[in-house]
């Protein structure tokens, strides 16, 4: 077999070819292409073969061909392109990449915005909730989309995880007659109209202050939406927080998550982690989705259900947390017992002897390793003559470890 030139076609077409990729293709006998790309070159006297969707015939008729091919790709070959299945499939040594203008480096261009901090994401037979969860992740994504995951499909998806607090940017045809570039936000995408060769970059915007002015941990209780101010409080927050000891890239779940209030702080502790935060209550739904798009969080997946019947389609977790149990207490220690690696950890809040009682119960006939912490706060009271303290309700936090 000789020699394969792969060889990227810029998005403005043939005057973006190099003098070096020119005289390859002058040379060649083969040339395999996208129709578009095979088009760039009427008059090219040798064989031509369109690229299907069957690759497989493509890689067949290069290990078959004795003379000089050339395959064409769009802009950087190795960029979400054919590249990647040829070095699946053909020997590394036999193949010479000549990149040029990926439509993703276009676009970032016309937009004026750099783009080396950003995700690319291609939806091109993947599903839609594993796109939309690494947009979530980052601040900055540019998306190739496709004809089922389309701009306003994602933006329905970012809205429905009450996620749309991006700027988007919708690059459509690019280098061609028909290009256009609109700039709207999240919900504009539902009402404008996307041809099908798109770039869609989505750039995170923040409240007044920015994500850089909050506090790693500590967010005050008043900054969370919330039911009846229904909420883990700021100190046992950080308590809890320290029993789990999360690291990077850990699984947490957040059972009985409320306002949310403890995944959101978790979700600075785990920049390479995923959290799922299960909540059943409608109410509370709304406000913890009004609350991760208020402060911006990225890893955190909401899970409206019962627990543990809602534990079945979650990855296993590293850690869990209960807030609440809904009267299922039982019932969610025994799953979580079932899905818990070993050395991984539970941090339960509970108010109630009954719950101490019950989840003490299950932790040491279970064979865990069990600390319990009483945490009393009391808070001064502002704007009062006299420095007087507020006491809360003791909160019994309880780490168990598994065997």
């Amino acid at each position: 077999m000789s020699k394969i030139y792969v060889i990227g076609a810029g998005v403005r077409g043939h005057e973006e070819f190099g003098q070096r990729a020119l005289e390859l293709i002058g040379q060649a006998d083969l040339l395999i292409g996208g129709e578009r790309q095979l088009a760039l070159f009427p008059a090219f006297a040798g064989e031509k073969l369109a690229v299907g969707s069957n690759l497989g015939t493509v890689v067949e008729r290069l290990k078959s061909h004795a003379g000089r091919p050339v395959v064409l790709a769009s802009g950087d070959p190795l960029f979400f392109g054919i590249g990647r299945y040829l070095l699946r499939n053909l020997p590394g040594a036999d193949l010479e990449f000549l990149p040029n203008v990926s439509s993703v480096q276009y676009a970032f261009a016309k937009i004026r915005e750099p783009w080396d901090d950003t995700v690319f994401i291609s939806t091109h037979g993947r599903g839609l909730k594993e796109a939309v969860d690494r947009i979530v992740a980052n601040d900055k994504a540019a998306i190739l989309t496709d004809e089922q995951n389309t701009p306003a499909a994602i933006a329905r998806e970012l809205m429905e995880r009450g996620r749309d607090g991006y700027t988007a940017w919708l690059c459509e045809n690019l280098g061609g007659d028909r290009e256009r570039i609109v700039r709207t936000d999240v919900r504009g995408l539902l009402d404008t109209p996307a041809a099908a060769l798109n770039v869609l970059i989505l750039i995170k915007e923040y409240e007044a202050g920015g994500e850089g002015a909050r506090p790693m941990l500590g967010i005050a209780d008043e900054e969370f939406a919330t039911v009846k101010k229904l909420i883990t409080k700021e100190e046992v927050r950080a308590v809890s927080l320290a029993k789990l000891r999360l690291r990077h890239d850990m699984v947490l779940w957040d059972i009985g998550a409320g306002s949310g209030s403890v995944s959101i702080e978790a979700d600075q502790l785990l920049p390479n982690g995923e959290i799922y935060a299960i909540e059943r209550n409608p109410q509370c739904l709304a406000f913890l989705k009004e609350n991760l798009g208020r402060f911006g969080s990225r890893h955190i997946n909401v899970i409206a259900g019962e627990a543990p019947a809602c534990f079945d389609d979650l990855p296993d977790p590293d850690r869990v947390f209960i807030g609440g149990s809904g009267g299922n207490l039982w019932e969610i220690l025994k799953a979580i017992d079932g899905r818990l690696p070993a050395a991984g950890r539970v941090v339960l809040n509970a108010v109630t002897l009954d719950t101490l009682t019950a989840a003490t119960e299950f932790f040491e006939n279970a064979g865990y390793q069990l600390e319990v912490v009483t945490v009393n706060i009391a808070r001064t009271r502002p704007l009062t003559d006299y420095k007087l303290f507020e006491a809360h309700n003791p909160v019994f936090v309880i780490t168990a470890v598994k065997d």
